[in-house]
């Protein structure tokens, strides 16, 4: 406790009995001592505060200089902390007692544990120990408390947190609370690799954490197989570029350590970054754990130039214009909702490139926004007669982008200026129904989504123009067939029920508490417009729907796709489209039926029966045609092979007439050396092309048919890389190709030398 804090002292002493010999008085502020002192910062509200310690045992002991407020080892256990909150200090130092006082009290749940169990540290609890013996079985390798089982901690510490995070509802992103998740199972994952581990392993620790903590959080338990199918997918997808990245890491830190610094440059932290997808914290880490640091400032300084250039190529950017004001008051009042047509006066007036943008004081033209395109129709008075084309927003204004229905630009502008910007505004009405019907199918689908898949679902992205709607949404694996079907069917069953579409307005927060979802891409302000569905959807959307669901017609699901780690995107049409395509597939179908002269319920097994069919002929074709080749190939191995040391190398220039042709003599090549490198060269569209092949026997020796490419590329012209028994290399300088080619036994022998010297 603070030696100063009499208070505090007497309280602990005379009023609990608290054993005098067991106090230890620290601190002291006149001083410069803090300890046992609390504060916020230099200035601002703090106080005393009395630490309560659990003396862990002599075997704890760090040295014979160990005591309280003289070491910082394990020994002394801090379990709780109570601050005394009681005073107010200035920038002078001064301290003013406050008049509300109060106690700020925190104890750690898992140390208690630990001293309930007679544990050395919390993860030596039941709370953690289960998921690092679990860790154990996986990589075979014995956890030890000391620095050798550091990893064995982190990986048990960040599983638990991504379970509870997951089941949450967050999901790995590259931005806001998903790119600490994103963080943190990298961290894990890298950690695996210092066990040895290569492949995804914390998804199966997920089921040890549950084990845990399934009796005071059920809710895990029920969400446990979506959680580990989450995370192993965000391993697979790091775990392609993990292992690329730690090799370049290594390249890098050892060029670093040769120049005799000790600092990873900047932008080779962002080519880590933005090439291998290595947060700037993992490489911070690898470096301290090799006693290095990163050039933090540098990185930002690369990163802000990425951002810059981002900004200057997005087809996104405003663009600003030279305004012609021909009326003043408000503008772009949207009336659309109640409204197809409606008098409307021209506020603002430019001319940008083809056409002309204008400004309006309302007007019945939604602007594109919230995913769904904007209006088309004209425009029209006694002397003008204009196209809107294309309606969007910008900021605050709805900007019509038009064009004359007859004459030039500059007399429409004259005809506008003359008829002081008067004139009636009419919507393509039948456009705008049919993307009211994918609008309202769009939320009617989300809804079914989160019922099948789960409430993990999110919307991150859509279109949703008059022929057809796009939904891109959270979720980390492939929908199956029967998944689609039921979405399809859901939404159809609430098509047929006739729903009221309602709207009607709300405060943002009566709006969040109502469990309104947002739509992506919307801004909202202080009130928000909801659109609800029966009681089966509820959003905020600031678009235009139908009456009612029945309305819609008919849903039709035309394709789902991954587009991105972690999101999905689902295409499909309504009313008339949806139609149409339905019978389009029918005719196919029947045309299919036909030709095959089979009924349609037949025509699957059919199709497989042929296909099958086709394969295998295609395979004895093929037996058939290379059996020369192979002979051939064969003759080459004997007669152009190089003898180096005990195995062959062959390189042979050859005459193909497509790539495919070029890797299946390749093939044959490797299949044809018993120990050896193959290169083959060739002359494709006026560029030169090289395959490396190497057998299994020198790999094992530390031969890479990528790294020999790589290096027989550079003669060329060009670059080049692929797998160990594989690569391919291309140039540009067609001339050099025999060159290349007589330079492989040369480049076989360096690396096979650099190999052995290793």
């Amino acid at each position: 406790m603070y030696k100063d804090d009499e208070q505090a002292y007497n309280i602990w002493t005379d009023r609990i009995g608290f054993p005098r010999q067991k106090m230890v008085r620290l601190g002291d502020i006149e001083a410069g001592d803090e300890e046992n002192f609390w504060s916020m910062g230099d200035t601002g509200p703090c106080g005393p505060c009395s630490e309560i310690l659990f003396d862990q045992g002599e075997e704890m002991r760090c040295g014979p200089d160990c005591a309280i407020g003289r070491c910082d080892c394990d020994r002394y256990l801090e379990l709780w902390n109570l601050v005394f909150v009681q005073f107010e200090r200035d920038s002078d130092g001064k301290m003013t007692p406050l008049q509300h006082p109060s106690v700020d009290t925190g104890m750690g749940l898992e140390r208690i544990a630990a001293v309930m169990q007679g544990a050395r540290s919390n993860y030596e609890t039941d709370l953690l120990y289960p998921i690092i013996l679990e860790i154990q079985e996986i990589v075979e390798k014995p956890y030890t408390p000391d620095e050798t089982g550091m990893p064995f901690r982190v990986i048990a510490d960040h599983v638990r947190a991504l379970t509870f995070a997951l089941n949450d509802g967050a999901i790995p992103s590259n931005e806001g609370r998903g790119y600490v998740l994103r963080r943190i199972l990298r961290r894990a994952s890298r950690h695996g690799r210092t066990l040895g581990i290569e492949e995804p392993f914390i998804f199966k620790l997920v089921g040890s954490v549950v084990d845990v903590m399934e009796d005071a959080y059920p809710e895990v338990k029920q969400k446990r197989e979506y959680i580990a199918l989450v995370i192993k997918n965000e391993e697979e997808r790091f775990g392609e570029t993990l292992g690329q990245g730690l090799e370049i890491f290594e390249k890098i830190a050892d060029q670093v350590r040769r120049s005799g610094e000790r600092v990873i440059p900047g932008r080779e932290a962002f080519r880590l970054y933005d090439t291998y997808g290595f947060p700037l914290d993992l490489t911070v880490d690898m470096a301290e754990e090799i006693g290095m640091t990163v050039d933090v400032v540098g990185f930002e300084s690369e990163m802000k130039v990425q951002k810059e250039r981002a900004k200057r190529t997005s087809m996104f950017e405003v663009k600003e214009h030279d305004w012609m004001v021909l009326s003043q008051g408000d503008h772009s009042r949207f009336i659309g909702y109640e409204f197809y047509e409606a008098p409307v006066v021209v506020r603002k007036m430019s001319i940008a490139g083809d056409e002309i943008e204008l400004i309006l004081d309302q007007t019945p033209f939604y602007g594109e926004s919230g995913g769904q395109v904007g209006d088309i129709g004209r425009l029209w008075s006694d002397e003008v007669e204009i196209e809107v084309i294309r309606t969007d927003r910008s900021n605050d204004a709805i900007i019509h982008h038009c064009k004359p229905a007859e004459g030039s630009l500059e007399d429409l502008s004259e005809r506008l200026l003359k008829g002081q910007g008067r004139l009636t505004a009419r919507i393509d009405v039948r456009r705008r129904l049919s993307a009211a019907r994918n609008h309202t199918a769009t939320h009617l689908l989300q809804a079914a989504l989160r019922q099948v898949l789960g409430d993990h679902v999110r919307q991150s992205g859509s279109l949703v123009a008059p022929d057809r709607l796009r939904f891109d949404f959270t979720h980390f694996s492939p929908v199956s067939h029967r998944e689609l079907d039921r979405v399809e069917e859901l939404v159809n069953e609430k098509v047929r029920e006739n729903l009221p579409v309602l709207t009607f307005e709300k405060p943002i927060d009566e709006a969040r508490s109502m469990g309104a979802l947002a739509f992506f891409g919307e801004k909202y302000g202080e009130v928000v417009r909801l659109v609800k569905i029966g009681d089966y959807s509820l959003e905020v959307c600031g678009g235009t729907h139908v009456g009612s669901t029945g309305e819609i017609g008919q849903f039709l699901l035309t394709s789902e796709t991954g587009i991105a780690a972690g999101v999905r995107r689902i295409e499909a049409l309504t009313g008339e489209a949806a139609g149409l395509k339905t019978r389009q597939e029918l005719r196919t179908l029947t045309q299919l039926s036909d030709i095959l002269n089979v009924p349609q319920g037949e025509l699957v097994p059919r199709l497989e029966k042929l296909m099958a069919r086709t394969r295998a002929l295609e395979k004895e074709l093929q037996r058939v045609r290379s059996g020369p080749v192979r002979s051939e190939v064969a003759t080459l191995v004997r007669e152009r092979g190089i003898t180096v040391g005990d195995f062959k190398v062959v390189p042979v220039r050859v005459e193909v007439e497509d790539m495919e042709g070029f890797r299946r003599l390749a093939d044959l090549l490797r299949e044809s050396l018993k120990s050896g490198v193959g290169v083959l060269g060739t002359i494709l569209g006026q560029k030169v092309s090289l395959l490396v092949v190497v057998t299994d026997d020198l790999i094992g020796k530390g031969l890479k048919a990528g790294d020999i490419a790589r290096e027989l590329a550079k003669i060329v012209g060009g670059g080049g890389g692929g797998r160990p028994h594989m690569a391919q290399a291309g140039g540009k300088d067609p001339g050099k190709l025999d060159e290349a080619l007589d330079q492989t036994r040369c480049v076989v022998e360096r690396f096979l030398k650099s190999v052995e010297t290793e």
